[in-house]
């Protein structure tokens, strides 16, 4: 029997993501980005197709390297405008049953208090089908715009993220034990104070000696997702992590990557498949092969070189525009040209490459593996990257919104069922269930956060 994989939409609150001017197509829905009638209707499709979540990406800076400005990235809604996404899930939640919800949080300007009541506010009003995406903010804006003159180092970042992970999971598992909130009217006691503890947390960066605000969500603790591809993301994720959401190019490359997470979490004391996979990855499908690429060459009509380069040019740090379109970027002598261009130059070494091949391959769906074709070469395509990769499952991005994961729901949805591919039945309980299985609502006991439980013993 084929793997049932996981899937989730990708997304983010905003007129346009990761794609390049189809923000423009006549079948896109990006506009209603503000509607919170069309995120609901949006819930309501995923969850009656059986998709298992729903991933908000987030922005808190923008793209202004490209051109020394912002302007193209404002032109393009290269993801600006941004909202936040947490404020759609209680309206999503409320009009589904059984949809995760994977938000994104950084960890680079908050504060773990208010982060973590936040989510054991949201795991409350899902009824424990919330996941928290951990990242770390990679620009300059976002510092600038957070009082900060400009982002910590790379390693700075994960030192940062994970004591602020650490407080967060204090908060979570060791404040509030299980019967703490006792809700005796006739004894005028609603929280047992002998049975809520404070952490005692001072680290480098936060000092949080007390309890948490929150009475124990349904989870506890959210499912921790993270995103981080170096081998300082992989060593935090290995750690920490209970899904992570990768952005391979290549299936030999992805499942490279899948076995050193893998290998990384033994290391860390953890089980390997302790840790569920997402591949992110674009689909454009139709009733037929010819059909899906007929639609896909039209998208390509619609891919805004500029704003393809204000998106790669803040995701790389460079400013693109320094670059002519057309020369080969192998016979370019400028600093940072062949970090950029690894990208591209493993996934097909033959080809020479050039900004503009780079605009239009990222201007549908970014830098992740676009598939087209119809239901049974769609299907085929995506247990091929299970099977040969050994993933759990995908983060399906789109072009057009909306309508290309309708599009999925109607075509490629069915025939993975048909195959076994895909659950059929809706998943029961909370989203840490959904991965992992049924009495799997909190923590395992081989997760740091569990050696937390211990404070509720002093």
């Amino acid at each position: 029997m084929a793997q049932q994989m996981k899937l989730f939409a990708f997304d983010f609150s905003g007129p346009a993501h990761l794609s390049a001017g189809l923000w423009r197509h006549p079948a896109d829905r990006g506009a209603e980005y503000k509607n919170v009638e069309y995120w609901v209707e949006y819930a309501r499709l995923l969850e009656e197709a059986g998709f298992d979540g729903i991933f908000f990406a987030d922005n808190i800076g923008y793209h202004d390297l490209y051109r020394g400005n912002a302007d193209e990235a404002l032109r393009d809604a290269a993801q600006i405008p941004a909202n936040d996404p947490a404020y759609l899930i209680p309206a999503m939640a409320a009009a589904t049953k059984h949809l995760g919800f994977g938000v994104t949080t950084s960890t680079a300007y908050e504060q773990p208090y208010t982060v973590a009541r936040k989510f054991s506010t949201l795991d409350h009003l899902t009824d424990g089908r919330i996941g928290w995406n951990v990242v770390n903010s990679y620009s300059n804006s976002a510092a600038r715009n957070h009082s900060a003159e400009r982002q910590r180092s790379h390693t700075d970042r994960y030192t940062h993220a994970e004591e602020f992970v650490d407080v967060c999971l204090k908060l979570w598992e060791g404040s509030w034990e299980d019967d703490a909130a006792v809700n005796d009217k006739s004894g005028g006691v609603y929280a047992d104070p002998s049975k809520v503890h404070e952490i005692h947390h001072a680290g480098e960066s936060f000092s949080v000696p007390g309890i948490h605000l929150c009475e124990p969500s349904p989870q506890r603790t959210p499912v921790i997702f993270q995103a981080g591809g170096s081998s300082r993301g992989v060593k935090f994720a290995a750690a920490t992590a209970e899904a992570v959401f990768m952005n391979s190019t290549t299936k030999p490359g992805l499942k490279k990557w899948v076995d050193n997470l893998r290998a990384a979490a033994v290391e860390a004391g953890r089980r390997p498949d302790s840790v569920a996979v997402l591949q992110m990855i674009t689909v454009i499908s139709a009733a037929t092969d010819e059909e899906a690429q007929k639609k896909y060459e039209e998208y390509l009509s619609y891919v805004s070189y500029d704003g393809a380069m204000a998106r790669y040019s803040g995701w790389t740090g460079m400013d693109m525009s320094q670059l002519d379109p057309d020369v080969p970027l192998k016979d370019m002598k400028i600093e940072g040209t062949q970090t950029m261009l690894d990208v591209f130059t493993k996934m097909d070494p033959d080809k020479v490459w050039t900004p503009r091949d780079i605009a239009e391959y990222i201007g549908i769906g970014g830098t992740s593996p676009v598939i087209v074709g119809g239901p049974e070469t769609c299907a085929a395509e995506l247990e091929s990257w299970v099977r040969e990769t050994g993933i759990d499952g995908f983060n399906i991005a789109h072009a057009v919104k909306y309508q290309d994961i309708k599009d999925f729901t109607d075509f490629v949805v069915p025939e993975l069922q048909k195959r076994g591919s895909m659950r059929t039945s809706p998943n029961e309980g909370t989203l840490r269930e959904n991965l992992f299985g049924a009495g799997n609502a909190h923590l395992p006991d081989d997760h740091p956060g569990a050696q937390y439980r211990s404070n509720f013993s002093r």
